[in-house]
């Protein structure tokens, strides 16, 4: 019982990290592209995880954790993809209107969920899919506004799923394969995300914004907000990595989803954005939807640690882990239609 204790508390640390690292970035990315004029999101997003590397490697030298060597083309590949799928988000955010580009955030639950049934055999009962359809309805009323089509914003947009999907899978399944940490496949991974972001980051914010990057006039205020936000992003990307690996990917997205309604609603209050009575409905949805989620996952787990449901090739208990686990709750690169409205955030 200690032990299970031990883990549900380590998972209710992660998602609390995750969703109160998210929301602080959210709202500096806002602060620092809209009212400082700073739009360069890719290339911000690769000093995020160059910031991050540097960081994780002062904390491996100085014994914080094991530097446990992972295979290099594994690690090369996982790293290329993450990179990958944060441009194809930041390029989907660039060409589509914001309903759609919301859209594309709430299709990767049920693609994933897709994917994990496909080609991992895992099973989600009916119960779950009905919670997790109430979640995306929910979020969909609240942060969707129109959908604009057009042919090459779909195509990115299918692109930024697939790779957000796959990558999400793999960050899950290389940490339980090969028994590594979410410390050390991040530590592994930053430096080809980085690189890869790194280079195509200022030529693809020049083309979405029409400004060079290297020109900008970098204030002190300017590089202040910069700083804050890269120290920010480690605990980001650690959390992000933290939960995937502790939960699930599906787990991870519904997270993000809460994250979504809680920018929302600091946005109402402490920015004074527009909030309509959607909004509120959608968010009331959305909490609905994610406490059924996880009352459901409680349930299944309890069933499964009392024998009562077969071994098959169900949910794993980590993998099921609800998002509000441990007696309820009471995370590249671009969080929320808030910060689109305000210049496009940084997905980290």
């Amino acid at each position: 019982m200690g032990e299970i204790s031990g883990f549900q508390l380590g998972v209710l640390g992660a998602l609390f990290l995750s969703v109160a690292s998210s929301v602080s970035i959210v709202i500096c990315n806002k602060a620092l592209m809209s009212n400082l004029g700073f739009p360069f999101a890719t290339t911000l997003t690769s000093w995020h995880l160059m910031v991050t590397y540097c960081t994780l490697h002062v904390a491996q030298r100085l014994n914080f954790f094991e530097n446990k060597p992972i295979d290099m083309k594994t690690v090369m590949l996982f790293g290329i993809l993450n990179g990958v799928s944060i441009g194809f988000l930041n390029l989907s955010l660039g060409f589509n209107s914001i309903g759609f580009y919301q859209m594309t955030k709430l299709a990767i639950i049920p693609f994933t969920v897709l994917l994990e049934t496909v080609f991992l055999k895992k099973q989600f009962s009916q119960k779950i899919k009905l919670s997790l359809l109430l979640l995306l309805l929910g979020v969909g009323i609240a942060s969707i506004t129109d959908l604009q089509l057009n042919f090459l914003g779909t195509i990115l947009s299918l692109l930024a799923i697939v790779t957000t999907c796959v990558g999400q899978i793999l960050t899950n399944t290389i940490q339980k394969r090969l028994n590594v940490s979410s410390t050390q496949l991040l530590y592994q991974s930053a430096p080809f995300q980085a690189a890869i972001l790194f280079v195509s980051g200022p030529p693809v914010d020049q083309f979405l914004t029409k400004q060079n990057v290297f020109s900008h006039n970098y204030t002190p205020i300017v590089l202040g907000f910069i700083i804050l936000s890269c120290l920010i992003a480690v605990s980001v990307n650690f959390s992000t990595f933290l939960v995937i690996g502790k939960t699930s990917p599906v787990t991870y997205q519904v997270l993000g989803h809460l994250k979504t309604c809680l920018v929302l609603a600091f946005g109402y209050t402490l920015l004074h954005d527009p909030f309509t009575e959607r909004n509120i409905l959608g968010i009331l949805i959305a909490i609905v939807g994610m406490g059924l989620y996880s009352y459901f996952c409680t349930n299944e787990n309890k069933k499964k640690q009392l024998g009562e449901l077969p071994v098959g090739p169900q949910i794993k208990d980590k993998d099921t882990t609800p998002l509000l686990a441990v007696k309820t709750m009471g995370h590249q690169d671009k969080e929320s239609a808030e910060v689109k409205k305000s210049s496009k955030d940084s997905l980290v």
